[in-house]
């Protein structure tokens, strides 16, 4: 009977991409593989656009959605809270997938999002051996299982903190403030739902992450000793998995890669915030005047969002004549490109002519900056990226700081600094220097007899070691 390995994937793009880089790991090792995930409630929208999308372009991974999970009434109103609901409610279909592909394959093993910890019932029930999948850095696994024991002796909240440097195992001192928003509150909901959830991650029989160990050294060590769990799983540092495109392969080019054709070698800034980063107009405003002021060549992708309350909801299509300001596409057309709502990022992550990335330093974006071996400028907005952005800047040092995100406006003089120092100065050729050693560290930890290589390999070993102690 084949062997499977079963994924199930959190919600969100974000957490479904990574999956997907994972699946295709598996592939190369032989092993049939079956994408699973919960389709969200009919508020946020189905989920089979977006896997049609990546089943067209891997068509050698299966992938399931289990039906829409009703949101109870009790359910949490914190959409964190309410995530974890809709996880814990799909359980049940979860074992009856389970138990129905049983009849036609060996269920080799279950890799879990972090977010997907209600899972373990199912799995436990099952005896399946079962692992996470930690899209994030070692760093952010490190802090989350740190406030877990910090929340035991803490009198206060984070928040109250201020910018209070915190020390955790392996990583820089952070400051209070540049924890994710969602812990800053010990008293509200989504902290509570976290520090509940973050400790199980050690009930798996692994964990694997998505970094290598050249990466994150400190990190991964600090993880490995185990401070916070004496029953610490085996870590496995597979990384950086990344995938080359979201959608189906007979696509035409984009635009913007043509676009890019024409461009000197190393000479574009690229700027993009991900699938949920938008900005309000008078940001985008200041955005277009440093750009035009620095003289630099750009390509630009543009969310937009009126409201201040849903900076994470971008308009499908940006109105760029009413809110850019008049006459800035005439005057940059030479060279500068605005795309709106979504380009090929890794695509154009690689190409030869970018030498910036102003990003929001989600990790999946981080690691193909590190594999493409292009230096960033953080612009952190939500989830974990001001952590991110931390370990970059004061740890990496591949990175520098858009000054001005924490007040709420970064103004058109700092856009300006920003790119040009990293485009111009000895100071940006440094991190240019240094992405360029860790683009070289990150092929060889894929590369045959690799960190990351070896790990995965280890992994599959000891995967093995479990059926056959059964």
């Amino acid at each position: 009977m084949k062997e499977t390995v079963v994924l199930y994937a959190g919600m969100g793009v974000g957490h479904l991409v990574p999956m997907v880089a994972l699946a295709k790991l598996f592939l190369r090792h032989n092993l049939a593989v079956t994408i699973v995930t919960v389709d969200p409630p009919p508020t946020s929208g189905s989920s089979a656009k977006v896997i049609s999308g990546f089943a067209s372009a891997n068509p050698s991974i299966s992938f399931h959605i289990l039906p829409t999970i009703p949101i109870p009434a009790e359910a949490s109103h914190n959409p964190f809270g309410q995530m974890f609901d809709i996880l814990r409610g799909g359980n049940s279909n979860l074992l009856e997938f389970l138990i129905s592909i049983s009849k036609t394959t060996s269920v080799h093993g279950i890799v879990l999002d972090m977010f997907c910890t209600a899972a373990l019932e199912v799995t436990d029930k099952l005896c399946i051996p079962t692992y996470f999948f930690v899209p994030c850095s070692a760093s952010v696994l490190a802090v989350f299982l740190h406030v877990a024991v910090l929340d035991k002796t803490l009198s206060t909240s984070f928040k109250d903190m201020g910018r209070t440097p915190i020390d955790f195992p392996g990583l820089p001192p952070v400051p209070a403030t540049d924890l994710p928003q969602n812990v800053h509150d010990r008293s509200s909901e989504s902290y509570k739902t976290r520090i509940a959830n973050w400790p199980r991650f050690v009930e798996a029989d692994g964990i694997l992450l998505n970094t290598f160990e050249e990466l994150e050294p400190k990190a991964v060590k600090a993880l490995r000793a185990g401070l916070w769990s004496h029953n610490m799983p085996p870590i496995y540092c597979v990384g950086p998995l990344i995938t080359q495109s979201e959608g189906s392969p007979s696509e035409a080019k984009h635009e913007c890669l043509t676009w890019l054709d024409s461009q000197p070698k190393l000479s574009v800034v690229f700027l993009c915030f991900g699938s949920m980063g938008a900005f309000l107009p008078e940001q985008v405003k200041e955005i277009a005047v440093g750009l035009e002021n620095s003289g630099q060549r750009f390509l630009w992708v543009v969310k937009i969002q009126d409201d201040p309350n849903k900076l994470l909801e971008a308009q499908s299509e940006p109105d760029l004549d009413t809110i850019l300001p008049e006459g800035f596409l005439d005057r940059t057309k030479d060279r500068g490109m605005v795309v709106k709502s979504w380009a090929p990022q890794a695509q154009v992550l690689r190409h030869e002519s970018v030498g910036v990335f102003v990003s929001h330093c989600g990790w999946n974006s981080t690691l193909e900056a590190i594999t493409y071996g292009v230096p960033m400028v953080c612009w952190p907005m939500y989830a974990e990226q001001r952590l991110n952005k931390v370990n970059l800047v004061e740890e990496m040092k591949i990175a520098a700081v858009m000054n001005g995100y924490d007040e709420g406006l970064v103004r058109a003089e700092e856009v300006e600094t920003k790119v040009r120092w990293l485009m111009e100065s000895e100071g940006g050729k440094a991190l240019k220097e240094r992405m360029t050693a860790l683009k070289q560290e990150a092929a060889e930890a894929l590369g045959e007899g690799g960190s990351s290589s070896q790990a995965f390999a280890q992994f599959l070993k000891d995967l093995e070691e479990f059926h056959k102690g059964k």
